[in-house]
């Protein structure tokens, strides 16, 4: 007797239907979801008190910048030291913050930032506000909104463009990081690609000498506190140019204790940008990585003030190497190297994301800034 047949009704895969996928996305992250509502709301009662909206903005500032920004100065680190405790990592950063940042503060009269928003003059792109638009409270939210979402934007376009006078301050900021991204890309690729042959030689054995960890802890150490001098102006903007010592105070507190919760978190959402890169968590490749990309940000911060997106210098570091590693290997088909253009590509398109975000957010806070890129685009139109 032939037995009936019998129909299993297979249940759908989330993945294949959109609309349950978000729905699903958004369920487990319904508890952030409702924070940055919250946040959004609160920025906008926040704007009627100008000493209540510089703190509001100033504490989602310090948190989202080195939350987003960490894939840059900490990423490797924190990729590479799995195996140490997350308190230790965090208190090597911390007091290596604190030395930075106190140092700016007696060594420039109360100006955190190395001179990044203030120059010798006293003259600044980036004037310190008694009363905050909207727009302004609520960049460091939107960044954190990107961050969540993975985005390696740069937080130097998002946090400065809403507080510019003027176009040039952010015309400046993008010729600047431009040229750090192109030439981080052609440093790193011709380290990569010149030196695979040995590096894969000397690298082949899974366990690397101690030494190893003692440079990429200097390495990574020296990194934080370039990145510090540059990126600390990002965290400051809210604040008066020249802080009092209670400012001070409550400024390097808020960022050692950010830097806490980070490092508990192991890097957070963001992280997982630097993860997916080839053997990144080898402590060797790592050192050799922050190591360029140190030096790189030696070079751009000493031959001029001018702020500038770290973020696009440390895309340039990793998607240099992520193509030299691609090209140089020996496998056989292109699948390899598809990933790599795949991965720089989507990389750089997030970082222009921010931009966009970044000069829209600028525009809504400051009409002449508006009024610019109106003349602009219609002199584009018109021609």
């Amino acid at each position: 007797m032939l037995k009936p047949e019998i129909t299993v009704k297979r249940r759908k895969n989330t993945s294949e239907v959109p609309y349950l996928n978000i729905l699903e996305r958004a369920t487990k992250e319904r508890t952030f979801l409702i924070l940055i509502g919250l946040a959004f709301i609160l920025a906008a009662f926040a704007t009627f008190n100008g000493q209540v909206a510089m703190w509001f903005g100033f504490f989602f500032a310090a948190y989202a910048a080195v939350a987003n920004d960490s894939i840059q100065s900490l990423g490797t680190f924190i990729e590479s030291n799995k195996d140490k405790k997350w308190y230790i990592l965090w208190l090597f950063t911390g007091l290596i913050m604190i030395g930075t940042i106190a140092f700016s503060y007696f060594y420039y009269n109360g100006d955190v930032t190395y001179q990044r928003l203030l120059n010798d003059q006293g003259n600044t792109k980036y004037p310190h506000l008694e009363q905050f638009s909207y727009f302004q409270i609520i960049a460091p939210v939107v960044l954190l909104v990107l961050t969540r979402l993975r985005m390696p934007v740069s937080t130097t376009f998002l946090m400065l463009s809403v507080f510019s006078a003027d176009t040039s301050g952010i015309t400046s900021i993008v010729g600047k990081s431009v040229s750090g991204y192109a030439l981080a890309f052609i440093i790193s690729f011709l380290i990569w690609y010149f030196g695979f042959d040995y590096i894969r030689k000397h690298f082949k054995k899974r366990k690397a000498h101690f030494g190893w960890t003692i440079t990429q802890w200097i390495v990574s150490g020296s990194l934080w506190s370039v990145w510090l001098m540059q990126d600390g102006a990002n965290i400051a903007v809210f604040l008066p140019r020249q802080l009092n010592l209670l400012q001070f105070l409550i400024f390097i507190g808020t960022i050692f204790f950010g830097l806490g919760i980070l490092f508990y978190l192991r890097g957070d959402k963001i992280q997982e940008v630097v993860s997916e890169k080839v053997r990144i968590s080898d402590i060797r490749a790592a050192t050799l990585i922050d190591f360029t990309y140190v030096l790189l940000l030696i070079y751009k911060l000493f031959i001029s003030t001018v702020p500038m997106s770290t973020t696009w210098v440390f895309l340039g570091t990793i998607g240099g190497r992520e193509m030299a590693v691609s090209l140089s290997r020996r496998k056989k088909g292109s699948k390899h190297k598809t990933k790599a253009v795949k991965i720089i590509g989507r990389d750089f398109f997030y970082a222009s994301i921010g931009l966009v975000i970044s000069v829209a957010l600028a525009s809504g806070a400051n009409p002449n800034i508006r009024n610019a890129i109106i003349e602009y685009f219609t002199g584009l139109f018109n021609l």
